[in-house]
């Protein structure tokens, strides 16, 4: 099934977003068809607050080995990193050529958002340069709290699927109606992060076609790694994890 099939099953693609190799492999170990990025992980593992370009480079590095990987994948790449269109494309490209199934891009510049018509011309120079490549974009009316509206929501939207967008990501989003209604106004797949309270079933029904797990994965690992030292620091039984053994075997499965 290809990549863009995967946005049409029964269920929504529920795509785990990683922040290095060893993450993105454990995802694949565990069955998943397609992995992501989250540029906050990227970032902040590398020290960098999230949304400042910081990743640009480091993306370059891991779109490479994690496209050596069995299984599709998609890279965050925040804003493409230039208001240049042609310069976001020529990134694209290079992360295509590198083997690079999608990109999500978002239509926001250090939280705030841009002009639609802006976005739009990243999105269309995307994908004429970079057909092939799967264009996820984003929306960050409900994750910024700006023109938090369905109307402005949907007009953002539909000017980036008519640029050639495969797919629309809504962060933020959480109201079934409001889900509902864009979900239906939208001619591309709609896709959430995890929302609270709605299963992938009840998703689908809304009309989501895909669910990030955006940056949850990785701060939920660093929430872990406290949990064990302060466990051995408070004389309690840490809790189990992989094997070093098996940590390390999974990594040769995939050189």
């Amino acid at each position: 099934m290809s990549f863009r099939a995967l946005h049409h099953a029964e269920l929504p693609l529920l795509l785990p977003n990683a922040w290095d190799v060893a993450s993105a492999i454990a995802f694949v170990e565990a069955g998943f068809p397609a992995v992501g990025t989250s540029s906050f992980g990227v970032a902040t593992s590398a020290g960098h607050p999230d949304g400042d370009g910081a990743t640009r480079d480091a993306n370059r590095v891991l779109a490479k080995r994690l496209a050596r990987l069995p299984v599709y994948v998609s890279i965050d790449i925040e804003d493409g990193y230039s208001q240049d269109p042609g310069e976001v494309a020529a990134y694209v490209a290079e992360l295509g050529a590198a083997g690079v199934d999608g990109v999500n891009i978002e239509d926001s510049v250090a939280a705030r958002l841009v002009a639609p018509e802006r976005h739009a011309a990243k999105v269309a120079a995307v994908k004429d340069r970079s057909p092939e490549v799967f264009v996820n974009a984003r929306v960050d009316t409900y994750w910024f709290d700006q023109d938090a509206t369905v109307p402005a929501t949907v007009q953002r939207a539909l000017a980036y699927v008519e640029a050639g967008a495969d797919g629309v990501f809504v962060p933020g989003l959480s109201d079934p109606a409001a889900i509902r209604e864009i979900a239906a106004a939208v001619p591309a797949p709609l896709n959430l992060l995890l929302t609270p309270g709605l299963t992938l079933r009840e998703l689908a029904d809304l009309g989501v076609r895909r669910v990030s797990t955006g940056s949850l994965p990785y701060r939920g690992v660093v929430d872990a790694a406290v949990r064990v030292a302060t466990a051995v620091r408070d004389g309690e039984q840490p809790p189990a994890a992989t094997s070093y053994a098996e940590a390390q075997e999974r990594v040769r499965r995939y050189p």
